[in-house]
């Protein structure tokens, strides 16, 4: 049973399974975020088994975007059915559906089953976030809540984080096929300690005259499904690929959806809930971090690249800087979200991700390794902040009948930022770049040049180069900064703790 949350109780003492029970859901949003990242390394290796040639590498990126795109679509519709049917029911289905999804990768031979299989595992995995998330919140009492919420933030970020090193080790012992099907047994123990340990309780009983939205949900599912293909970009470049018709039907189904949801006596998504100004700012400032944080994703490893002429490997591990500290940085921000409020917390955490951008976007041509560390580190630190206080604010804002609908939400809008974000910027970057370029271009040798004049004008071509990628990486960084700074405004809007209300011990109980 879940603990009373009256936070005038002198103690509370949690359930003997309450550990566990956190372990469990925590291990299942770790193994789908795992699936999320750990095919980037062995795409060759998927190319090479299902006979895809390398000039159709912009195919091979749906392998990824297919993941995103059922990640994305499936929450809202799971995250409604774990609150009127369920947690445990939800859980274990949700299970099922990424196992399911993992063997169809494992006997997938093109890749159109292979992409199609990818959608349906992420469909399950995607879906184990906000039940994740509302597990945890039925559990732990309102002072003890954005802890929990932090490990569950950890465990997301560091199977994304890990995934690339999980899926080249695998794939280099015993081939990429068995990265997929190690879910297999991973899933079945899911599924045995969820029936064992995670409470059997509904949330909104069908007494009520509860029902899902599933006509709400298609609608919702179109209209992020039309907004991702119509941004996604080159998973391999980060270029962006702006599809205009595919933006249009993305406008026209949120509108429908919208009309839609207000005449449903049962709606598949509250619309007033973004009425209560807590759950709008958690979800504004979680669009921010998701356009925020894309730009560190794809320009870090970049910048190393083309200004640091480091390997693609020296790019990942440099990037690796600021991603591992985010995990870290979530279980600091649950236990301080838990003590000074929600409110301070994602302040703080913004301020530490606006400063680590902006001593980032005045990196000098060549940053000694101490500097570069030291500023990803503390931008990773306010990215992990953040987690827990966002989280925590949509699940007292939703309140008990709606937290895993709200959690769902919040985490599609990080979705939404990141994609928005890198269409946007790229192709902002790109025209950057050409403006600072304009008049200048690559020296030909001509009959008559000598060899003195010929470097003479390589050298000042080069110079021109990395001067204006200087320029527009900072730029890139500045923006990020910007971007953090503004998320600070409605992180004071975060759920405040009420009058009376206790603070979290200082160790737990």
């Amino acid at each position: 049973m879940p603990v009373p949350a009256s936070p005038d109780a002198p103690s509370v003492r949690l359930p003997p399974r309450t550990g566990l029970v956190l372990l469990t859901v925590s291990a299942a949003v770790f193994i789908a975020a795992l699936d999320q990242t750990m095919v980037v390394t062995v795409l060759p290796s998927i190319l090479r088994t299902l006979h895809i040639p390398y000039t159709k590498l912009d195919q091979a990126a749906w392998i990824v975007t297919g993941y995103l795109l059922g990640y994305t679509v499936a929450m809202p519709l799971f995250g409604r059915l774990a609150d009127v049917r369920g947690r445990r029911v939800m859980f274990l289905a949700s299970v099922l559906i990424f196992v399911g999804g993992s063997v169809l990768c494992v006997l997938a031979q093109s890749l159109t089953t292979l992409v199609g299989a990818r959608v349906i595992q992420a469909a399950g995995g995607g879906a184990l976030v906000p039940i994740g998330m509302a597990v945890s919140a039925d559990l732990f009492p309102p002072h003890r809540r954005a802890f929990a919420l932090g490990i569950i933030g950890a465990a997301a970020e560091a199977g994304g984080v890990l995934g690339p090193l999980y899926g080249a080790t695998l794939s280099h012992l015993w081939g990429w096929r068995v990265i997929f099907l190690i879910n297999i047994p991973l899933g079945v123990a899911l599924v045995a300690a969820g029936v064992l340990l995670i409470p059997a309780r509904r949330v909104a009983a069908r007494s009520d005259g509860q029902s899902i939205d599933f006509v709400g949900a298609a609608l919702m599912a179109a209209a992020l499904a039309s907004l991702t293909i119509g941004l996604a970009g080159n998973t391999q470049t980060g270029e962006a690929a702006v599809r205009p018709w595919w933006l249009l039907g993305s406008v026209l189904t949120f509108v429908a959806f919208v009309l839609f949801e207000i005449r449903r006596r049962d709606p598949l998504v509250r619309l007033d809930l973004f009425r209560r100004v807590p759950f709008s700012a958690a979800n504004l400032a979680n669009l921010a971090v998701g356009g925020a944080l894309i730009i560190g994703m794809v320009e870090i490893p970049l910048y190393a690249y083309s200004l640091l002429g480091k390997s693609e490997i020296a790019g990942g591990l440099l990037l690796m800087r600021l991603t591992i500290m985010i995990p870290i940085g979530a279980l600091i921000g649950g236990w301080l979200a838990d003590r000074i409020g929600y409110r301070m917390t994602g302040v703080l955490g913004f301020l530490l991700t606006a400063a680590g951008y902006g001593l980032t976007a005045g990196w000098p041509a060549q940053p000694s390794s101490a500097q570069m560390t030291m500023d990803l580190v503390l931008t990773g630190l306010g990215f992990g902040v953040v987690i827990a206080p966002i989280g925590a604010t949509v699940i007292a804002s939703a309140g008990d009948r709606w937290m895993a609908t709200g959690s769902a939400l919040v985490t599609v809008m990080r979705m939404v930022g990141m994609t928005v974000g890198l269409a946007s910027l790229s192709s902002w970057g790109l025209r950057r770049f050409n403006t600072l370029m304009a008049g200048t271009s690559l020296p030909l040798r001509t009959g008559d040049m000598t060899d003195s004049q010929y470097d003479a004008l390589a050298k000042a071509y080069e110079a021109t180069l990395r001067d204006a990628l200087q320029t527009v990486y900072g730029e890139f960084f500045a923006i990020a900064a910007v971007i953090a700074l503004v998320a600070v405004v409605p992180a004071f809007f975060f759920h405040r703790r009420r009058k009376g209300e206790r603070h979290a011990p200082l160790l737990p109980q």
